[in-house]
C-alpha cells in the first residue's frame, strides 16, 4: 500500500511503512493471547544493530515508553551481516517480530533474509503448537530495489519495505504485506476514512502512486542491467582511489569477508591525520556526498554508529565518504571526482604541515 501525502519529507515513506510494521506485530501480541492480561508479558522485537532510524528510533521509544522490548543484535565485524544464528539466539518465548534491513544504506552489505525468513518459518511451527506468538518477518529493502534482484517470494517474509526515490522514483513508498488482514496481519495506525480498504486512510497521491509503478516496471525489467553498469563504475572508483592515494592510505569500510554488498555503494576512509569526512568535503569543488547516512548529515565530524557497530575503527570511521554511483554515472566521472579528492586531501596535508 502507498506511503506518502503531499509535502511529505523524503524519509515519509520508509518511517510510515517501517512505523506501520511495529505497530502491527505490538497488536498481534496482544490478540494472540488467550485473554487480555494472561502474563505472557510485554511483546519482543529483534532487529539489528545496523538499522535505519525509522526502525531504531521507534522501537527505542516503546522500550522507553515500556510498551515493548527490543534486542538489537549486533552485527559481525568480520561479514558486517546480522547472523542468522545471532538473531535467532535473541529470540524470546514473548517474540512477535524479526525486522532486518536487506542492504545497508551506508556499507552497502546484504543481509541473509532468505535464510532468516526459512529458519523462522520453521520456528513457528513449534511455536504455534506450543501457544507462543507467531514471529513475523519483516525487511526494509528501501536500499536493494533498483540495485539487485528482490523477489518477495525468494527472500519469504511477510512484510517488505519499498521507497520510490531510491530507485528513481517519485518520493513516495510502498509497504508489501503477504496476504493483508488475512495471512499476514496489519493494523491500521490512522482512521477517519475508508482508503485503502481501511488500512491506511486519507485521500491517495494518485500521480505519485501510478509513478512509482512506472519506475517498478522499469526496474523489473532491466536490473540486471541497472547493476551490472553500477558495479562496474563502482569498483573503476575503488581501484582509481587506490592507484591515486596508494592502497595503504585507502581503507574500504564496505569490504567485508564473505558478504555481497549493493553495486553502487563505496564507503571508503582517505588515512592520515586531519582527513575528517566533512574537512575532505569541504574542499571539493565539484564531489557532492555524504559521511554516512544522508539524513545524519547534521552530525559533524562525531564518525558513523553504524561503522563502529560493524567494527571499524573510530579514527578510520572519523575520516569515512560514503559515494554512489547511478545507472547514467560515466568512468569520466568518476575521473572528475578522484582528482577533486586528491586535491582537497593536497591541500589538508599541506595546511597540516605548515
Amino acid at each position: 500500500m502507498p506511503c506518502s501525502r503531499p509535502g511529505a519529507t523524503p524519509a515519509a515513506p520508509t518511517l510510515q511503512a517501517n512505523n506501520m510494521v511495529i505497530h502491527t506485530a505490538r497488536r498481534h501480541f496482544r490478540e494472540s493471547q488467550a485473554r487480555p492480561g494472561d502474563g505472557r508479558g510485554t511483546p519482543h522485537i529483534v532487529t539489528s544493530s545496523v538499522e535505519h532510524d525509522s526502525i531504531r528510533l521507534p522501537l527505542e521509544q516503546l522500550v522507553k515508553d515500556s510498551l515493548a522490548e527490543a534486542t538489537f543484535v549486533a552485527v559481525s565485524p568480520r561479514s558486517g551481516r546480522a547472523e542468522v544464528d545471532d538473531v535467532l539466539a535473541a529470540i524470546r518465548p514473548t517474540t512477535c517480530l524479526v525486522s532486518i534491513m536487506l542492504a545497508n544504506n551506508e556499507t552497502g552489505v546484504i543481509m541473509p533474509v532468505t535464510e532468516l525468513s526459512q529458519r523462522v518459518h520453521a520456528l513457528n511451527q513449534w511455536r504455534v503448537a506450543e501457544g507462543l506468538p507467531r514471529i513475523l518477518v519483516h525487511t526494509d529493502a528501501a536500499q536493494m530495489i533498483g540495485k539487485g534482484r528482490v523477489d518477495v517470494q525468494e527472500l519469504g517474509v511477510d512484510y517488505l519495505t519499498i521507497v520510490g526515490h531510491k530507485f528513481y522514483g517519485p518520493r513516495i513508498g510502498a509497504l508489501y504485506v503477504r496476504g493483508p488482514g488475512t495471512t499476514t496481519p496489519l493494523h491500521p495506525m490512522l482512521f477517519g476514512g475508508g482508503q485503502e480498504r481501511s488500512f491506511r486512510p486519507g485521500t491517495e497521491n494518485t500521480p505519485m502512486i501510478a509513478g512509482l509503478g512506472q519506475a517498478a516496471e522499469l526496474v523489473s525489467k532491466n536490473w540486471e542491467a541497472y547493476e551490472a553498469h553500477m558495479q562496474d563504475v563502482r569498483d573503476y572508483l575503488e581501484a582509481r582511489l587506490e592507484a591515486s592515494f596508494g592502497k595503504q592510505r585507502i581503507h574500504l569500510n564496505s569490504h567485508f569477508t564473505g558478504s555481497k554488498r549493493l553495486c553502487n555503494t563505496s564507503n571508503f576512509s582517505i588515512l592520515g591525520p586531519g582527513l575528517q569526512g566533512r574537512r575532505v568535503l569541504s574542499l571539493c569543488k565539484t564531489l557532492l556526498a555524504s559521511v554516512g547516512a544522508a539524513c545524519h548529515s547534521e552530525k559533524g565530524d562525531r564518525p558513523s554508529a553504524i561503522l563502529l557497530s560493524c567494527g571499524i575503527p573510530y579514527d578510520v570511521a572519523q575520516n569515512a565518504l560514503r559515494l554512489s554511483v547511478g545507472r547514467d554515472t560515466t568512468r569520466a566521472e568518476v575521473d572528475l571526482v578522484v582528482q577533486d579528492l586528491v586535491q582537497a586531501v593536497a591541500q589538508l596535508d599541506q595546511e597540516r604541515t605548515l
